[in-house]
């Protein structure tokens, strides 16, 4: 379990310093009128997003690891502190300075951390039926109509919604990564190719991944930080974490579920607040990204 903790924190690191990087890229190109894949395109030329996503797919790669050992609701709530990070990111990288609010909150995210990982039992991750990966993958066609609608929103409200379907479509990643990687052998990250390519929560995780990128970088365009991420982590902690304790039985240790639930709702509370934290500047040049 400790080995679990220890990927799931490296994956709010990399989430966290990610995202400084790719909303600094996204607010230095052109922006897109409506939900347009071709962004991850002209944001592809820009160094600050390519790092950026590569330290997303480690931390996702981290996550996997995680999910072998922890429940769904435990890593969840880890990433969710990714916000913290991003927060001391954007302080050191932008020259943005803590105020008395924010360091409230990241001491806020440590202590419902440190609740949710006492609280946390040692498990081997549930095998789910077949129907979870359909439904999954229902969600994901689902977030896709929904997308293309809001993807006109301009504005607050464009932010607002795109966030919301960002966040949602990263729960769908996150509870069909949780269910491939119980579907594999011990000792092994990933299930073998014939599981993959037969399981719906493989096409879910690749309908939802896309998505999300696409989403959360068009919403990073259309308002600031905080109307973008903080329906992100709502969607990408909240739903995850109940899909796990509901239908992949998912459990505290015994006696501590008040404590899970607490540390859990402080830790989320607290990135949300954070997530108002250091509106990220962009440089003027537009010349590393220029479509």
């Amino acid at each position: 379990m400790l080995a679990g903790l220890v990927c799931a924190v490296g994956t709010s690191l990399c989430y966290g310093i990610g995202s400084v990087l790719q909303a600094m890229a996204a607010g230095s190109t052109d922006a897109a009128e409506r939900l347009d894949p071709r962004l991850l395109l002209r944001l592809a030329r820009a160094w600050r997003y390519v790092v950026g996503l590569a330290l997303d797919g480690v931390g996702f790669l981290l996550s996997l690891v995680a999910l072998r050992s922890l429940p769904l609701y435990v890593v969840q709530a880890v990433v969710a502190s990714s916000l913290a990070v991003t927060a001391v990111t954007a302080s050191i990288v932008l020259g943005t300075r803590l105020r008395a609010a924010e360091r409230a909150a990241l001491a806020g995210v440590v202590l419902g951390l440190v609740l949710v990982s006492l609280s946390a039992a040692p498990e081997s991750a549930r095998v789910p039926g077949p129907a979870v990966g359909w439904l999954l993958l229902v969600a994901a066609v689902a977030l896709v109509l929904v997308s293309l609608p809001a993807g006109r929103l301009a504005g607050t409200r464009g932010a607002a919604m795109l966030g919301g379907v960002a966040g949602l479509a990263f729960g769908v990643v996150a509870v069909a990564a949780r269910a491939l990687s119980a579907s594999s052998a011990t000792g092994q990250l990933l299930p073998p190719v014939h599981v993959l390519v037969g399981s719906p929560s493989t096409y879910a995780l690749l309908v939802a991944a896309p998505l999300a990128l696409v989403a959360y970088a068009t919403a990073l365009q259309r308002g600031s930080v905080v109307q973008a991420t903080a329906p992100l982590v709502v969607g990408e902690t909240v739903l995850p974490a109940l899909v796990g304790l509901v239908v992949l039985g998912d459990r505290a240790r015994p006696g501590w579920g008040v404590v899970a639930a607490a540390g859990f709702a402080l830790a989320v509370g607290a990135a949300v607040r954070l997530s108002g934290f250091g509106e990220v500047a962009t440089p003027p040049d537009r010349s590393e990204a220029r479509p």
